[in-house]
């Protein structure tokens, strides 16, 4: 069984209410069936609801999918209320507040702050921003997080790497360059995504660079050893190394040669990379070459479950992402 049917049967155990604001765009209309079909979730979908039914293209059953149009909606008011109580200290007016809380994206995080919706995914006609932007300002980061990272699950065909070939890469899609307190609240928000979604029960993370353990001299380097060292403080039950180059964080020889009885050099199967440009290479090179399937980007340290999908997702990504998103609302 791969990792995603083990997602996606897990997502089934505990029935979670996920938001699709994007309710009339044809890909989303066609996952919900089959998610409903499938059982993996609750499907809440926004928007007018005539203009859901033309964009229903393919006639799938929709009869158990909730649709809601943010417009009409009796609950219009009461979230419009939260919204400006959330956000008058930054100036916002009761009616600029109503008039945002009708766009279905911040509908939709209004809906999981008042436990009306568990998660939502977003993201196949919106950008990245577009999505998170309304997540930031009313789901907001776990407490203690100060950064919204991503994370891929890769699954590679030989099972010698990481945990039976599943590994955790981050940040690979969000973060341009985090300083050394993001990079380590990356690290402990990766550790979590390894043990809820990805069934690694031991984390072994490795803080990665172009040094191991001062073998280079450079302010790149002196942010890893940094982060490496604020992420043990934040979470020290957790299996940390670093600073480790990527063929010591993986190839047992290498690792205990440049770092000496480390529970993680030659083990890890979670990598921290230093900054989007590695990671994103990184994961791409690994499921180009290396036949790895890559599951993500993941988002990781808000309070409450929001994924992006990429525009050009397929409707067996959304089904996916949905199915990530409802096993991480099972959290709490």
């Amino acid at each position: 069984m791969s990792l995603m049917d083990k997602i996606k049967d897990k997502a089934k155990s505990v029935r979670k209410n996920i938001v699709l604001p994007e309710g009339s765009e044809p890909r989303t209309i066609e996952a919900a069936a089959k998610i409903i079909e499938q059982g993996i979730a609750n499907v809440i979908l926004l928007g007018n609801e005539e203009e859901i039914k033309k964009a229903n293209v393919k006639n799938v059953d929709l009869s158990d999918a909730v649709i809601i149009d943010p417009a009409t909606s009796p609950k219009l008011q009461e979230y419009a209320d939260m919204f400006y109580e959330m956000r008058k200290k930054k100036g916002i007016t009761p009616e600029q507040a109503l008039e945002t809380t009708k766009d279905p994206l911040y509908y939709a995080v209004l809906m999981i702050k008042a436990n009306d919706a568990d998660g939502m995914v977003s993201g196949a006609i919106h950008s990245t921003g577009d999505t998170l932007r309304p997540a930031l300002q009313v789901i907001k980061t776990k407490p203690g997080v100060p950064i919204v990272s991503s994370c891929f699950i890769m699954e590679h065909p030989d099972s010698k790497w990481g945990q039976d070939g599943v590994m955790v890469f981050a940040d690979c899609a969000v973060n341009i360059d985090p300083n050394a307190e993001e990079l380590a609240a990356i690290a402990v928000a990766s550790a979590d995504s390894a043990k809820d979604l990805a069934g690694i029960a031991d984390p072994k993370i490795a803080m990665l660079s172009f040094s191991t353990k001062n073998s280079a001299k450079h302010e790149k380097v002196d942010k890893v050893i940094e982060a490496t060292k604020l992420a043990k403080e934040m979470a020290p039950e957790l299996n940390i190394d670093g600073e480790l180059q990527a063929d010591a964080a993986l190839i047992e020889a290498v690792g205990q040669l440049k770092s000496p009885g480390s529970k993680v050099a030659g083990h890890a199967n979670v990598l921290i990379f230093p900054d989007i440009q590695a990671g994103n290479i990184g994961y791409k090179l690994v499921q180009r070459l290396g036949g790895a399937e890559a599951i993500g980007p993941i988002c990781q340290g808000l309070a409450r479950p929001v994924n992006d999908l990429s525009r050009g997702c397929s409707v067996e990504d959304i089904v996916s992402v949905v199915a990530i998103t409802a096993v991480q609302a099972q959290s709490f």
